[in-house]
């Protein structure tokens, strides 16, 4: 393997995470990182104060051109649109250095839903400066913007992210304990426990991109929420089969019915109780996921 060959590997899961909060999307991200690699390959690496500032500002601007074509698309998204989801725990976590997400923190589902809220250049900023710690000339330069603006973008970017994130931080065992409850209660068809575990005004977002039948935007109160699980019971009992994984650095539930891998659910929790519950259906962005549980 060649020296530049090396260099670019050993950033590549740099690389790979910003582009993957970028966009939500594994597949889109891996392409970013790989047209990145054919510009790298070209390019008179002479030339380079640093390699690693030079690739990251190639994949950075990929990805806000990538996430401006997005955001069209999004708009005319049936349903409601959230991210691609991965597997960051052990053991079925991918291990290439494709795959690799450096920090497995800063990646949750809820996290790259607000994200969804920022302009690319902000989303950019904000992620270099927040989630990979870039000083600011850094910022400047991978944007093509004087210092005080990407300030600026930063700022405005932060008070949003802050305005959409959970309120409080949960410990990871009573949020993995509460999911597991969760999903007793519902392999079980109770509905009394299944609404108690859930605030009153719980929310279930659903993702199915047009490829799957869902219920709209969201659906909201822990009664409603808690009988689309119990029917679910009562129609498929044994076929319906659910597994505590880790889905984009935090406690998740896949959902296989009859074997298939129908949903991967994410969970936010208040104050001891569910508040949010993302689920994706759309068949796409589950592929990766289901292919590992293949031979399951």
């Amino acid at each position: 393997m060649d020296d530049a060959t090396l260099t670019f590997n050993r950033h590549r899961p740099r690389l790979q995470g910003i582009a993957y909060r970028m966009l939500g999307s594994v597949a889109e991200a891996e392409e970013v990182v790989q047209d990145a690699w054919l510009r790298w390959h070209e390019a008179a690496k002479d030339a380079f104060d640093s390699a690693e500032a030079w690739l990251v500002t190639v994949v950075t601007r990929l990805s806000i051109d990538r996430l401006r074509a997005a955001k069209v698309q999004r708009e005319h998204y049936i349903g409601a649109w959230m991210p691609e989801p991965t597997l960051t725990g052990a053991p079925h976590s991918p291990s290439t250095p494709e795959q690799l997400l450096e920090r497995a923190d800063n990646i949750s589902v809820a996290f790259l839903a607000v994200l969804e809220r920022l302009a690319p250049e902000a989303r950019a900023a904000f992620l270099l400066r927040e989630v990979f710690d870039a000083d600011y000339d850094e910022v400047a330069r991978t944007l093509g913007k004087s210092e005080a603006a990407c300030r600026q973008l930063v700022h405005r970017a932060k008070a949003q992210v802050q305005e959409g994130r959970p309120r409080f931080s949960v410990p990871r065992e009573t949020h993995e304990r509460l999911l597991r409850a969760f999903a007793d209660a519902a392999a079980r068809g109770s509905l009394h426990e299944l609404k108690a575990l859930m605030a009153e005004d719980a929310e279930l977002i659903g993702d199915g991109g047009g490829k799957v039948p869902t219920f709209g935007k969201s659906l909201h109160g822990s009664q409603r929420v808690a009988q689309l699980y119990f029917a679910l019971w009562r129609r498929m009992g044994p076929a319906v089969r659910m597994e505590i994984v880790d889905i984009n650095g935090e406690p998740g539930m896949l959902r296989f019915l009859g074997g298939e891998l129908e949903s991967a659910q994410t969970f936010e929790i208040e104050d001891g109780r569910i508040v949010r519950i993302r689920a994706q259906r759309n068949p796409d962005k589950l592929a990766r996921i289901a292919q590992l549980f293949s031979s399951k």
